[in-house]
């Protein structure tokens, strides 16, 4: 467990949902990892949050009200500070269709819902651990 505590400490995350539920639970999961977590109802609540933070990595839900999550990566992809930030697109949908336009919009990764925590952090070890790894 320590393992686990000292490799994701310090590392700044953020979960954007509409759902209480989900964002509790990626919040309760991330912190025992030892992750700072930020969360956010919805992409318009997200933006300022994300400029004033500079989360580390990104778990946008897709289905959302207002700004849905294509459209939250996209703009959040689009500013130069945050382009190489890691998004992994969370949904309950687990079409072909979903996946290739979170490609699009420039995600990286796609985890359907329910996740669990090994996906939480199987996602941030991939695009971060790594990251850090090589610099």
């Amino acid at each position: 467990m320590n393992d686990v505590q000292s490799e994701f400490s310090g590392l700044k995350v953020m979960v954007i949902d509409d759902s209480k539920t989900i964002r509790r639970t990626a919040e309760t999961l991330l912190k025992k990892a030892g992750c700072d977590v930020l969360t956010a109802e919805n992409g318009f609540e997200a933006l300022p949050i994300i400029s004033a933070q500079h989360p580390d990595i990104l778990f946008i839900d897709i289905m959302m009200p207002r700004l849905d999550g294509y459209q939250t990566c996209s703009l959040i992809k689009n500013n130069a500070k945050f382009q190489n930030t890691p998004i992994i697109m969370l949904s309950s949908k687990d079409g072909l269709f979903d996946r290739a336009k979170g490609r699009v919009v420039g995600a990286e990764q796609y985890l359907t819902k329910p996740f669990t925590r090994e996906d939480l952090l199987g996602a941030i070890r991939t695009h971060l651990i790594n990251k850090i790894k090589e610099a």
